[in-house]
């Protein structure tokens, strides 16, 4: 990697936090030249400007995240296994400070940032994907209903998370999120689940 592209992406990994952290209108030139160590001209040399480093910063975040979250689960053998595993990594540990990219960055860009609001979008839908390719794959394999709409189960499954996540940030506690995880583990089980085929015990004459 040349010296010029290794310091873009120096800067876009120290700015990932304060974005994530701060929102786009909290997070000023200042605050990032404080944490990179660099001068305006040195930030803006390598970015046209403030939105495009925020854009990058995001990308950066979600990738991360999402990284972490996905990290092996192909080689979970059971679809709703793999499922669990996700919602049990979800919240689990700082890896961005200041919590979900996703969420952060859908509240903070709904005011009218247009380029972060299609990132976001964009994030989303990377991660719908994924979860419905799961439940594809789980009916496929005749474990998971086959009458469910796999974009259902996957927003079913966001939405629950991303809740949680926002009611634990305002109580100051995990309580929410591990009651939505210990609600979806219940949702995979008794919704999602096929259920076995019952066997007639009795006599044929």
């Amino acid at each position: 990697m040349k010296k010029g592209e290794a310091t873009r992406q120096r800067i876009i990994a120290q700015a990932a936090p304060l974005f994530n952290q701060r929102g786009y209108s909290g997070c000023s030139l200042n605050d990032i030249m404080e944490v990179t160590g660099l001068e305006k001209g040195g930030i803006y040399r390598h970015f046209e400007n403030k939105e495009e480093l925020a854009a990058e910063a995001f990308d950066f975040a979600w990738t991360t995240v999402f990284d972490r979250r996905t990290h092996e689960l192909s080689s979970i053998a059971d679809p709703l296994d793999r499922l669990k595993q996700h919602i049990a990594r979800f919240g689990s540990g700082t890896i961005i400070p200041g919590g979900c990219p996703l969420l952060n960055t859908a509240i903070d860009a709904d005011d009218g940032n247009p380029v972060l609001r299609e990132r976001v979008r964009n994030a989303l839908q990377e991660w719908r994907a994924m979860l419905g390719k799961i439940v594809e794959e789980g009916i496929a394999k005749g474990i998971i209903r086959s009458d469910l709409d796999p974009a259902d189960v996957a927003n079913h499954l966001i939405a629950s998370l991303e809740g949680g996540m926002v009611i634990s940030r305002i109580e100051h506690n995990d309580t929410a999120l591990r009651n939505v995880r210990s609600h979806l583990e219940t949702y995979l089980e008794t919704q999602v689940r096929n259920p076995p085929v019952k066997h007639s015990s009795g006599n044929s004459n």
